[in-house]
């Protein structure tokens, strides 16, 4: 696949997951993007902007402030959530190091939701309502502990929202703060994620 190519990959098909996502293995997409699994179809999506890699680094900086030494904080890894077809690939995941030191290490195989226990999403221009609504969905499905969205387009400002304690397939708690202010994570994390350095 070349860089002209169109940011979305219709897929239709009769078979099983694992057919979607052998076909998820075998793309070869430009250095810098990737590609998603998501109902039924694979979207290729391109890199991100500046503000929105500042962004993601600023959380990652933070979250190694308490982070515990078995964990790890990981980009660019996929995580599948078979049950309900669908794979994604978060800003930055946080889950135990020893899930990605174990295995063959010429496989791109994605890691299960199950295993994560934090995953953050900046939201891009484009595609912002995708991680409002799609995402925040499967990942409480998937009984992901928490769920940090930090939204630079959200309609009521700029805002990061905290996610937690997936019950149901919803998330039951939230925390919503504007950017300029900090949002306490749980535990295992225990830091507080300050927003005031996020550009809008």
């Amino acid at each position: 696949m070349t860089a002209a190519m169109a940011e979305r990959v219709e897929m239709s098909h009769d078979g099983p997951w694992e057919l979607l996502l052998e076909t998820w293995r075998g793309l070869d997409v430009p250095e810098g993007w990737h590609a998603e699994i998501d109902e039924d179809q694979i979207n290729v999506v391109p890199p991100p902007h500046r503000h929105h890699n500042h962004i993601t680094e600023g959380v990652q900086r933070a979250l190694y402030g308490g982070l515990p030494q078995d964990l790890g904080i990981y980009q660019t890894l996929g995580v599948q959530i078979p049950a309900l077809e669908r794979l994604y690939i978060p800003d930055l995941v946080v889950l135990p190091r020893e899930l990605t030191s174990s295995g063959p290490g010429d496989t791109n195989d994605p890691v299960d939701a199950a295993e994560a226990l934090l995953v953050v999403e900046v939201t891009s221009k484009g595609n912002a309502n995708i991680d409002r609504v799609r995402k925040h969905r499967a990942y409480a499905q998937a009984l992901i502990p928490t769920y940090v969205l930090v939204d630079r387009f959200d309609p009521d400002g700029p805002a990061c929202t905290v996610f937690t304690v997936p019950e149901g397939g919803v998330y039951t708690k939230t925390q919503r703060v504007p950017f300029g202010e900090a949002v306490q994570l749980p535990e295992p994390f225990n830091v507080k994620l300050d927003t005031s350095g996020f550009p809008a």
